[in-house]
């Protein structure tokens, strides 16, 4: 039971990350949290759901497996009626800000009604004169010469080192910091034509900094917690990589960040590496090209974690939750997409 319990986590681990529709995503999170460990009291006041929509999600998958979370088509705009539009209407006015899984849950608890065009709640929401709001993204310039020169250099040096990296002797980390900030994660909301959206955040600027590391064979990622990006977190970072991976050679690869670049840190990896030789230092640290993070693959389980936040929103009613939605995301989940793959197949996962 033990093994199938791990199993079913995992399979659940893989349609959350993979899945495109909210609601779905809310049904496998219930149903993980549950079955590792969580009690009905503990998801109720995570995901604001009812210890009868617990059991049921979990009813429903373990009888039928991941189809049984799917969506399914249950009935079109003209399903519901005008008194019931200008009851939705009615709800939707008595609200500040919205977001899209909101109205769909509203929709289907209340009538029973799933569109199968999200169009469709759009139209609700432009009669209920309510339009999309979103901020904008910013990316840094990159030289692309520089840019395939290291990652051919990468590249190069793993394949140097695959029959260690395949025996575990030698483990590979692509590691980055995540900042979370408060303001900054309520950018995709629905919110009133011509009007500013005001969100109840008590400190917007409330923020955590974790450090991250996803390993190249195992796929597995791994995160800490850390007050700042800075000198002594990065040391503590590596020092908690070490004590996880104990007896193994480890090699970070990461960004020019000042404070991966910093006396602190040449002198611990100088303390940790003495007198040995290059090809048995216990921690090597390879920079990516400067500019550019998409080169690191951890970038995408970030934004995943990012994405995973911004559809639960709606239910962040405080930073604490923001948090535990990020951790229980990232943290000793396994990741499988095919950026993980541009220097190289090394995983064990078939």
């Amino acid at each position: 039971m033990f093994l199938e319990k791990i199993k079913m986590t995992e399979e659940l681990q893989e349609f959350i990350e993979a899945n495109r529709d909210a609601r779905e995503l809310k049904r496998g999170v219930s149903v993980k949290m549950y079955l590792e460990g969580y009690k009905h009291r503990e998801i109720k006041d995570i995901l604001g759901v009812g210890s009868g929509y617990i059991s049921k999600w979990t009813k429903i998958y373990v009888e039928q497996g991941l189809e049984g979370l799917l969506l399914g088509y249950k009935g079109k705009s003209g399903y519901l009626s005008e008194m019931q539009n200008q009851a939705i209407n009615t709800w939707l006015q008595a609200k500040n800000y919205w977001n899209l899984v909101e109205l769909q849950e509203y929709i289907e608890d209340e009538y029973n009604v799933v569109f199968e065009s999200t169009q469709s709640y759009y139209v609700i929401f432009e009669k209920a004169g309510i339009s999309w709001k979103k901020t904008q993204k910013h990316n840094p310039k990159a030289d692309p010469t520089i840019v395939q020169k290291k990652r051919n250099e990468i590249t190069e040096w793993l394949a140097k080192h695959r029959d260690e990296i395949i025996a575990e002797k030698l483990v590979i980390f692509f590691a980055d910091e995540c900042h979370l900030l408060w303001g900054e994660l309520c950018g995709y909301v629905w919110g009133k034509k011509q009007e500013r959206i005001e969100i109840p955040i008590v400190n917007e600027k409330e923020r955590q900094t974790y450090y991250g590391a996803v390993n190249l064979y195992t796929q597995e990622c791994v995160i800490q917690l850390a007050s700042a990006g800075n000198s002594e977190s990065t040391v503590a970072f590596l020092k908690y990589l070490q004590i996880q991976n104990q007896g193994k050679r480890i090699a970070i690869i990461w960004d020019g960040a000042s404070y991966h670049r910093s006396q602190e840190v040449k002198d611990y990896l100088a303390l940790t590496n003495r007198e040995l030789d290059e090809s048995d230092w216990k921690i090597t640290c390879i920079r990516f090209a400067p500019n550019d993070p998409k080169q690191n693959p951890i970038e995408d389980i970030w934004l995943q974690a990012k994405r995973f936040i911004r559809e639960f929103y709606h239910l962040c009613k405080s930073f604490a939750t923001v948090k535990f939605f990020f951790e229980f995301f990232t943290h000793r989940q396994i990741f499988n997409f095919p950026k993980l793959f541009t220097y190289g197949f090394f995983s064990q996962i078939i």
